[in-house]
């Protein structure tokens, strides 16, 4: 692992990177069912914010969630694997991912989507509907590219084995480095690995998405469009 960081150089990056997140794409009234009277509803918003950590509730969410979540569930003892687990981090710290390319954020979300339905029983009967939204998300920062020594070390995209990875993703966060830059495990698509949110800035929507699967294939719609893109495999690399 020493070694693979030792050939690293280093990316000054100053652009966007896409984010693509789950999301309802009309906003629902959390409270409208508990009563039908506004004060009521007013009431329970108003309770929701007194008891909700403070950096839940005054940062932009699509910079700061993955690493409020991490700072939120490190109270917690988990004798199993932390939840908010990814290939960068065992959850013991936030990692905030995009991608130059929203297409390969596709490619990634889509995966991650069709492993959470087949491991929940009783949601993996097709079809299955999910929307989402993209944002672009400035950074800036120098970056640790790794996409050169992906041929080398092609455990840096194994499709589920994340031990190689989250022991880099440990050594960065220790040592302060911001981020990373790698090839995707899911396309030929970059990712990004971004450490802390203080080199993310300017984030702004781009469109939303709807992921379709009817058993055989992900068709994913962007925006208007009847059908932008189509995944015949969702659980292989593209």
């Amino acid at each position: 692992m020493n070694s693979i960081l030792e050939g690293a150089c280093l990316v000054d990056w100053d652009q966007a990177l896409m984010r693509n997140i789950v999301s309802l794409e009309v906003s629902e009234d959390l409270f409208d069912d508990l009563s039908g009277d506004p004060a009521d509803q007013e009431a329970a918003i108003a309770h929701e914010m007194a008891i909700k950590p403070p950096f839940y509730s005054d940062r932009p969410a699509i910079i700061h969630r993955p690493f409020e979540e991490s700072e939120w569930f490190a109270s917690i003892d988990y004798p199993f694997h932390h939840w908010a687990r990814t290939r960068y981090s065992d959850g013991a710290f936030g990692v905030w991912y995009g991608a130059p390319n929203a297409s390969t954020t596709v490619y990634e979300t889509v995966y991650h989507w069709m492993r959470f339905l087949a491991d929940a029983e009783g949601y993996d009967r097709p079809p299955a509907t999910i929307e989402r939204k993209v944002y672009e998300v400035h950074c800036r920062a120098l970056l640790i590219d790794l996409r050169p020594l992906v041929g080398k070390h092609p455990e840096l995209v194994h499709p589920d084995d994340y031990q190689f990875t989250q022991q880099i993703g440990h050594r960065l966060h220790a040592q302060g480095p911001p981020g990373l830059l790698s090839r995707s495990a899911r396309c030929d698509g970059d990712i990004a690995a971004v450490l802390t949110p203080d080199v993310l800035s300017k984030p702004s929507f781009r469109f939303g998405l709807s992921y379709d699967w009817d058993g055989e294939c992900v068709r994913v719609r962007r925006g208007e469009e009847a059908e932008w893109m189509v995944l015949r495999d969702p659980l292989g690399r593209h």
